[in-house]
């Protein structure tokens, strides 16, 4: 008899743990399941408020692992305002983990993902290296650098806990008066393309045989990349920020959309929608494109994301009719929403609309599909939280000596001495006493323009790096003797015997719609610097912008003039094309006008009269054996 009832709790034992067994084990848990077998199951388990959740991107500052767990929010962003001077990785990283806990204590265990603002190395991250703006890689016209840029930035966003970056801007900036045309490539729809390399170093290469549109990262030190903005965006009405591109839909396809397919094709795991609209259609609105265009005809399978408070502008004022909002939006094809501070109100809105049928379930289901199809692919699911393994490549030498290579290569030399049988450049190390003068010869925070260290990025040396003053002093002789002032009056220039002056000059940092610039005039004090020491010295004009600004009144005064652009951290690069340890072979990304008047121009138009053209670039030979 006890033999017997022995043996009946044995069976009940065992017919316990196995059912126990059977409810902890879940399909979507299993990492050797197909991707759509677990999303599949996840989604069937998933209730409407956990759905929507998923759809949430929240900012950082109403971020808590509270907040996570009981709202079951799918993303969090530090937005460019949260840039923290002197903290280290490993407090990134315990802040990032810490909210993701709370998400792993949800219900179903759904962990966030994380992004950030990563458009030239990990911006917001003192000590990161930080590379020069897009507008100076397309000057390179290396798409292989610009790959190993992206593998760097996605180890140096890693470091800091973070898998998801909202990068590469692949806008074909169509006027320099736009505020964000330094985060365009070029104004050449196939230099963008070619570009969009970029994508491989940030995700890693698409295996063998990989299915078109579907979203790809190669593991834990890759991120997911974010193609954006959709579609148009550096084509607005006298490049005017967010405004109405009016173009045709032959050319809206022909000049805008071409770096989109390339980015699907790579793999791309995410879009943003663009703030912009196209012939009066606001694109968080615009359903014909965003669903019609890039879901169902390019076959793009990753998520789409809204740009910052998106959905609100799609009304003027923004935030109007934010339910009206909302359905558009997600009706639109807006699979996740950036609303950083008022996420319950989104919530509670795309619920009602869900529950009266305004916004139909296929499309609630659509979006998360979408969402968990990245992060199952990205590895989210078995490798949730972070450790400090890969601090060591924040601001690390081997990425700092790449981006100086970028600056090298990003420069370009328009003009070079009286002809070129009387080059200027390069310049001898070895001289008696040279100037180096201009507001931007020793500001690291210029050098880096904007999306440095906050949104519109600042003066002064911020971050760590190497000015171009500092650069200057570096490189040349010993003997040589190196002196600075930002504006020196005709008195000084008088009053010293400088063998040749170098003359750094250029925008202040600058971003998005506080960029636009109808003038595109020099700011001060830089027309008076360079026409106070290019009539009494043999002078070299270093531009620092980003864009092609009003240059032609002083050409005749400068001897040697270069296109900086915005060249980050790494000085020296500067530094190793002006003294001939490298020869200049930058290439114009974008026409140099003579007038505001003449704009917008872009190589192939009919009046095309620029100061310089489109791809223009001297080259210098190298003269390191000589000095």
């Amino acid at each position: 008899m006890a033999e017997i009832q022995a043996l009946l709790i044995g069976i009940v034992v065992f017919c316990y743990w196995t059912a126990m067994a059977d409810a902890e084990y879940a399909i979507y848990k299993d990492p050797e399941k197909p991707v759509s077998h677990r999303i599949k199951d996840l989604l069937n388990r998933m209730t409407l408020e956990e759905k929507i959740g998923q759809m949430v991107q929240i900012d950082e500052s109403r971020a808590s692992a509270e907040v996570m767990k009981k709202n079951y929010i799918g993303s969090i962003l530090s937005g460019p305002g949260h840039a923290a001077e002197k903290t280290s990785p490993e407090m990134w990283v315990d802040m990032v983990n810490d909210f993701q806990k709370g998400s792993l204590s949800s219900r179903l265990g759904i962990p966030l993902i994380y992004g950030i603002d990563a458009v030239h190395g990990h911006n917001n991250v003192y000590k990161a290296t930080l590379f020069p703006h897009n507008i100076g890689l397309g000057a390179t016209r290396d798409p292989e650098l610009v790959k190993k840029i992206g593998a760097a930035t996605a180890l140096e966003v890693r470091a800091t806990g973070i898998p998801y970056a909202f990068a590469p801007c692949i806008a074909v900036c169509r006027d320099p008066r736009w505020g964000r045309c330094y985060e365009s490539y070029s104004e050449d729809p196939n230099v963008v393309q070619a570009m969009t390399e970029i994508i491989s170093g940030l995700q890693g290469d698409l295996p063998a045989n990989y299915e078109k549109g579907i979203p790809y990262v190669a593991g834990k030190q890759k991120v997911a990349a974010c193609a954006k903005h959709f579609v148009g965006d550096g084509g607005t009405t006298k490049g005017i920020d967010e405004n109405n591109t009016v173009i045709s839909r032959h050319d809206l396809l022909s000049i805008h959309m071409p770096a989109y397919y390339t980015s699907i094709i790579k793999g791309v795991s995410t879009i943003m929608v663009s703030f912009s609209s196209w012939n009066s259609i606001k694109m968080h609105a615009n359903r014909d494109l965003v669903t019609g265009f890039l879901k169902d005809t390019m076959h793009f399978r990753g998520f789409v994301i809204s740009d910052w408070q998106g959905i609100d502008k799609i009304t003027s004022p923004p935030h109007e009719d934010y339910p009206h909002s909302v359905q558009a939006g997600v009706n639109a094809g807006i699979d996740m929403i950036m609303v950083p501070f008022a996420f319950k109100e989104f919530i509670d809105d795309l619920t009602s609309l869900v529950k009266n049928n305004s916004v139909p379930m296929s499309r609630i289901d659509d979006a998360v599909e979408r969402i968990l199809r990245v992060k199952f692919t990205m590895g989210l699911f078995e490798n949730p939280l972070a450790d400090y393994s890969m601090s060591k490549y924040l601001g690390c030498q081997e990425h700092r000596e790449l981006a100086r290579e970028a600056v090298r290569k990003s420069l370009v030399l328009l003009k070079n001495g009286e002809s070129t049988e009387k080059p200027l450049l390069p310049l001898p190390k070895k001289a008696s006493k040279i100037l180096v003068a201009g507001t931007h010869a020793d500001n690291i925070g210029y050098q880096c323009g904007g999306w440095t260290m906050g949104w519109q990025g600042k003066s002064g040396n911020i971050t760590q790096g190497t000015t171009i003053l500092e650069a200057i002093r570096n490189t040349v002789d010993p003997k040589t003797i190196v002196t600075s002032r930002k504006n020196p009056d005709a008195e000084y220039l008088k009053s010293n015997d400088f063998s040749y002056a170098i003359v750094v000059v250029g925008e202040p940092p600058y971003a998005e719609c506080l960029g636009d610039n109808l003038n595109l005039t020099l700011p001060d004090p830089g027309p008076t610097i360079i026409t106070n020491v290019c009539a009494s010295v043999k002078c070299v004009v270093v531009l620092i912008t980003g864009r092609p600004v009003v240059i032609q009144p002083f050409v005749d005064q400068i001897d040697a003039l270069v296109a900086a652009w915005l060249p980050g951290t790494e000085g020296q690069g500067v530094a190793d094309v002006l003294f001939g340890d490298y020869g200049f072979s930058g290439k114009l990304p974008h026409t140099w006008f003579k007038t505001v008047d003449q704009l917008p121009m872009n190589v192939g138009d009919k009046h095309y009269d620029p100061l310089y053209p489109f791809g223009y670039g001297l080259a210098t030979e190298t003269t390191k054996a000589d000095q």
